[in-house]
Parts: structure tokens; sequence; C-alpha cells
């Protein structure tokens, strides 16, 4: 059913748009203004990370890291939203990233943004799944049902509380997938009410906490003090530079702030998305950063002090807070004197809002993928990008997302290198394009700018984007999360292989192969277990697998020039396989 307000020739300009890109609208515009900004504000979700990267900031600097940092650190994600919001105004394709770095920074470029974009996705439907269980087990069966969930406590892969784990990931993540894939209306519908659960969970939370605060000393919010090593629980170590201290807070708004480029991912099923794409990611944004400012602050502020009961010794809620490490927002829950029947209903908000969370990630995580195989990105790509003509969705991404996002989760001690992973991986990719954009805004060669334009400001929000991601790289490859430098350096290193084994020059793809099986022996050595030697060999048998695979099989990236014009034929037969007609 068509909305009035968007009339027969609206729909055929959108399809004009997306013809002149050389592709076919075999995805249905399903999404008015509010969907597409939905679908971003979802997978932000500030009671997702806003709630379990909490210790993150507490942990680091105090309250100080909550008062001063999170503005900080939404100003920079609000820099980048602006900043892809101008590009995504210009080409309104799903796999905006990959699309965008490919024609402002050329094939290459582009391909090595969508696979950065895309294992950001993955570790969002990832670490949100994971966080899912965390909140499951420690607030809904631990606090409201009185559990004993102490067997639910992974000590290390194959025990107990991994399988437990790894089954609860699974059957929700297969949920999530079948929802994606058979029920688009009522995945639409699910999304389209998660802005309204999470913004009243997040609302009755704030107002909670702060009606049943012990006090209320707003110092709190602008003191820094140093938690880092023991004092905060073990979350960060020992660290004494003020600035670098200062910074790791930064983590907290920015893994909660991101995935907003789900707005451009939808690009291709949102009505009228030259203008509306860019204002979902903008608007996701601005009041994800606005209510969840709101709802941490209330978090810094409920904390009770605490009193020795044999010495008489005050510990500020604070201190106290900090020393619980990971688990000091379930304290302040624990402690909190809110009515139990009021703990509960915010509790099961905060377990249903990241679930929507990771279901409306994993649509994201499909899209991108169904659009970079449409091109030829990805292994099986004539399998990835298949659409279902009775479901009008990319079953086969939907589904190799689900289990890739499962996948990495079976890592005992991986949420915090998820969690990381998945601001460090996404904002990577969110300074590809950009940087292409601002290059080719300075040489004169991006002009065909959409109607989202920033005009004078374009160059300047630009590099204060790109400075933004460039100091929350530096930081998300601080210990403990040291892995996500190693992940990075992986990546630089198997994809540079790859590439040139698709150009067909083997010999240098063989010897970044190389470099990659090395690497992969010298960051996880263990002469304990030889666990790095046995991932080198198992990382060696893949890369030689999948340089055979692909040598030769060059990508072409997306079509342009007379290119698009030869689709003409292919994009008629597309739309007429899932039964799509302009005015439809």
């Amino acid at each position: 059913m068509t909305p009035k307000d968007y009339s027969d020739s609206d729909h055929r300009e959108d399809v004009k748009v997306l013809h002149g890109m050389g592709y076919a609208q075999e995805l249905t515009r399903r999404m008015g203004p509010f969907q597409n900004f939905a679908i971003s504000f979802a997978i932000i979700c500030i009671v997702a990370g806003g709630i379990t990267a909490f210790p993150a900031a507490l942990s680091a600097g105090g309250g100080g890291s909550i008062g001063y940092i999170w503005p900080l650190g939404s100003l920079f994600a609000l820099l980048v939203a602006f900043a892809m919001g101008q590009v995504a105004s210009s080409y309104p394709t799903a796999g905006g990233i990959y699309h965008w770095s490919s024609i402002l920074g050329g094939r290459g470029f582009g391909w090595a943004a969508a696979w950065f974009n895309l294992l950001g996705l993955l570790f969002v439907v990832s670490s949100v799944n994971f966080g899912l269980f965390n909140l499951t087990r420690d607030l809904f069966l631990a606090q409201v049902l009185g559990m004993d969930v102490s067997s639910w406590v992974p000590a290390g892969e194959f025990s107990t509380g991994w399988w437990i784990q790894t089954i609860f990931i699974t059957v929700v993540t297969i949920v999530q997938a079948t929802l994606n894939h058979y029920f688009l209306r009522l995945t639409t519908i699910l999304t389209d009410w998660s802005g309204y659960i999470i913004l009243a969970t997040a609302v009755v939370l704030t107002l909670a906490l702060l009606a049943f605060a012990p006090s209320l000393d707003f110092g709190r919010l602008f003191t820094f003090t140093n938690f880092t090593g023991d004092a905060g629980g073990g979350v960060w170590p020992q660290a004494n530079v003020f600035l670098y201290v200062v910074a790791l807070g930064l983590l907290h708004a920015v893994y909660t702030i991101t995935g907003f480029d789900a707005s451009a991912h939808t690009s291709e099923e949102t009505r009228n998305a030259q203008r509306e794409v860019p204002k979902g990611m903008v608007r996701s944004v601005f009041w994800s950063f606005l209510f969840g400012y709101f709802m941490v602050c209330a978090m810094v502020l409920a904390l009770p002090d605490q009193t020795d009961t044999a010495t008489g010794t005050v510990t500020d809620g604070v201190t106290a807070a900090a020393k619980q490490g990971w688990a000091s927002f379930n304290w302040l829950i624990q402690t909190s004197t809110m009515w139990f029947w009021l703990k509960a209903l915010i509790i099961i908000g905060i377990v249903v809002s990241n679930f929507l969370c990771a279901l409306a990630g994993l649509t994201s995580c499909s899209r991108m993928l169904y659009a970079f195989a449409r091109d030829g990105g990805v292994p099986m790509s004539e399998t990835l990008k298949k659409v279902s003509p009775v479901y009008r969705t990319p079953g086969a991404a939907i589904w190799v997302g689900g289990v890739l996002s499962i996948i990495a989760t079976l890592y005992g001690g991986a949420f915090l290198v998820l969690s990381t992973g998945c601001a460090v991986f996404l904002y990577l990719s969110y300074l590809m394009p950009i940087g292409a954009a601002l290059k080719g805004e300075l040489g004169g060669e991006w002009t065909n700018k959409g109607p989202f334009n920033l005009k004078g400001a374009s160059i300047p929000v630009a590099v204060l984007a790109i400075l933004g991601c460039a100091l929350l790289i530096f930081v998300g490859v601080q210990p403990p999360q040291e892995k996500v430098g190693y992940l990075i350096v992986l990546m630089i290193l198997a994809l540079t292989a790859f590439w040139f084994a698709m150009e067909n020059k083997m010999p240098v793809g063989a010897v970044f192969g190389v470099l990659t099986v090395l690497a992969v022996y010298y960051f996880w050595r263990d002469p304990e277990s030889q666990f790095g030697l046995w991932a080198a060999v198992v990382v060696a048998i893949v890369m030689a697998a999948l340089l055979f695979v692909l040598r030769g099989k060059r990508f072409a990236g997306p079509p342009i020039g007379d290119e698009i014009a030869r689709r003409r034929a292919e994009i008629a037969a597309a739309e007429a396989a899932v039964g799509e007609r302009a005015g439809a």
C-alpha cells in the first residue's frame, strides 16, 4: 500500500535515480522518513551500548567521562552523520559505504571499505546479542526471576556457561533472521515500535533512577577520577596520563552511537531517499545523544554511597560502582530502592530493546552484503545477491550474516573485542568515503551533490569527522582491546593478498598471504598452548584456498559510464522477476 504523501511520480523519481546508478528496484520502498530514522535509532539503541558500555566510561575517568565525554563523543558522531549524509544524498544505494567509496575513491578503495563496514556490521549483531545474553542472565533471570545463574557464566570455551551462552545467541539470531527473511512487514513494524520502546525505556529508567536516588550531587558529572587498574575493577589497565584516561571514555559514546549507516543501507527501501536518508542518519544521532545523555547522567547521579558497617567509613557511589568493573550497572540496579515492579518493567524494556537492536542490525548487515554481492565483491556473490520474489528480501544474505555473527561470539572473551571492534571498524569504514569525498571536493571532482548539501560547511565538517575517526581508532586498539588492532592489521594484509590474486598478480598476493599467516602466529603465539601455531596453520589453509578460488576474478566495482546503459535489459529483467513496476 502506497502512502498518500508518496505519489507515483515520487516513486518513479526514486527508481530513476537508482537506475541512473545502474541498479534495479528489487527491494520494496516500504520505509518513510520515520521508518528510516527508526532503523538507525534502533541500531544505536541507547539502552544497549549506553548500558553495556557504561563501565568503559565509569572505570576510566569516573563521572567526568559521562558529563563531559558523552557530549564530545556524540558531537563527533553527529559530524560524521552530517558528512556521510551529504554523500548519501548523492548516491542513495543499499550498501552505501561501499558504493560511495568506490565512486569517489576507486574500486579497490571501495572494495576495502566494504569489507571493513561489513565486519563492523557483523560485530554489531554479535556484540548486541552477546550483551543481550548478559543482560538476560544478570538482570532478568537473576534480579527479576531470582534464579541462580552462576552456571550460566562461561569459564572458557566449551564450559557449561559457554554452551548456554552459545545456544542462547544461536536461537535468538535464528529468530531475528527468520523475521528478516520471511516477515518483512512484521520486521518493519517491530523496527518502528523499537524506537518508541527504546525511548520509553530510557525515559522511565532516567526518571526512576533520579526519583529513587539517595541524593543528587551534580558535581559528580564534572569530576574526573582515574579509575583505571584495580580501582575500576580491571576494566582498563593502569594508566597515568590524564588525556589518555579521558580519551578512553570516548568508547562509551561512540560504541553506543554507531550503526547509523543503516539509514543508508536501506536507501533502496526508503521513499524520497535522497532527502530522507541523510535526515534519518542525523536525527537518529541527535536524539540518541540527547536522551542518552539524560539517561547516563542519571545513572551516575543514582549511584549510592556505601558505608562500611565495621569502621563507619563512607565510600562515595562513583568509587564504589567503579570498583564493580563490568558489573557496575547491574550493581546499580541491584542496590536501587525503586519498587520491584518498576525495576522489573525497566529490565524487560532493556532486554526487549536489545533484541530489537540486533534485529535492525541484521537488516542493515544483510542489505550491505546483498549490495556488495550485487557487484561481485564477495565469494558466493551469485547466491548472496538474490532477492526472493515472494518476500522481496535478500534471504541468503540474511542467513549468511546471521551465521557469521554467531561464529564471531564463539571466542569466550569476545564481548570487549566485539563491542570495541564494531565501533572501530564501522568508523574506519565511515572515514573512507568521507575522506574520498573530501579529496573529490577539494579537487573539483565531486560536483553532483544531492539535495542534502552542507555547502560552505562541507570541508570543515569532513576534516573534523576524519580527525575524530582517527582518534577513535587510536583509542580503540589500546590494551586490553589490542586484539582489535591485530584484526585491523590482519584485514589489511589479507585484503591486499586477495586483491592482487583477483587482479591476476598471484606472486604478490602470495607474499601478502604469507605475511598474513606470520602475523597471526606473531599476535597469538602462546608457548604453553601452541594456540598461535595452530591458528596460523588454519589461516594458512584458508588463505591458500581463497587465493586459489579468487585468482583472476577481477572486481569491476559498481557500474559507471557506459556500463550503466548496458545494464538496462538486466535491470528490466530483475525488476520483472520480483514484480516491480514504476509507480507501484
